[in-house]
């Protein structure tokens, strides 16, 4: 069997996003899932929104590994550990019980997004209102020809924006760094993503996966080596 039929035989990458209030509101939610590690991690955010945040990331990507393995949430346990320095409190999440599984998450204000798949696949969510913040950093991170597409398009910082959360999932996927994303060239891919649905799309051997978030104006985007596969999870069943 050829490595193209054994991926054909895989089930594709899992996405979700959603509110964090949504998540935490879910049936098999609730901070009894998080680790010791885990709620010392969220007990460090001076304000209660962080915390919320924070817990319903780490929710939400095992709702989505739960769906993907077919077995109860609460059987699963999330880790991360860093590369760099070894400790165990941040870096790339996995579950120690399935190495066979990859999987994502990100938070921000009140909005959260994970995946989970048996491909390798990265997830990260922005708001779109960021107060230029993030187009401040532009210059380090794009190259020539997407700063001309984020400086022509009728708002550039969503332009920016868009670009900065295909980046992010680059680097959760190990295809890119922090020091090499203006190595990283997306300028053929295009920015329009419609309202009523997500924009699929391809980067060399990737699916990338591009959406906004109704409700919070959010922009998210997913990366996989197979074309992942946006779920509802805020909701029983």
């Amino acid at each position: 069997m050829t490595t193209e039929d054994q991926r054909q035989d895989r089930p594709a990458p899992l996405v979700a996003v959603a509110s964090a209030e949504a998540v935490l509101r879910h049936p098999e939610a609730g901070e009894h899932l998080l680790t010791a590690l885990e709620h010392e991690r969220a007990a460090r955010f001076r304000k209660e929104s962080g915390r919320r945040d924070f817990t319903a990331g780490h929710v939400l990507v095992r709702l989505c590994a739960a769906r993907l393995l077919g077995v109860p949430v609460t059987t699963l346990t999330l880790a991360q550990n860093c590369p760099d320095c070894g400790r165990a409190d941040h870096g790339k999440p996995f579950l120690p019980d399935h190495p066979d599984v990859h999987v994502s998450l990100s938070h921000t204000h009140g909005v959260v997004a994970a995946a989970a798949g048996f491909d390798p696949v990265g997830v990260d969510v922005e708001l779109a209102a960021r107060g230029g913040t993030l187009r401040g950093v532009a210059e380090r991170v794009l190259t020539p020809a997407e700063l001309a597409l984020v400086d022509a398009a009728p708002e550039p910082e969503r332009a920016f924006l868009r670009l900065w959360v295909r980046k992010e999932s680059l680097i959760k996927i190990g295809r890119a760094s922090m020091d090499t994303l203006s190595e990283v060239d997306l300028s053929a891919v295009p920015l329009d993503v419609p309202a009523d649905g997500p924009l699929r799309s391809r980067y060399r051997d990737l699916h990338l996966l591009d959406w906004t978030d109704p409700g919070h104006g959010a922009a998210v985007a997913a990366v996989s080596t197979a074309e992942p596969r946006v779920v509802e999870l805020t909701t029983a069943g």
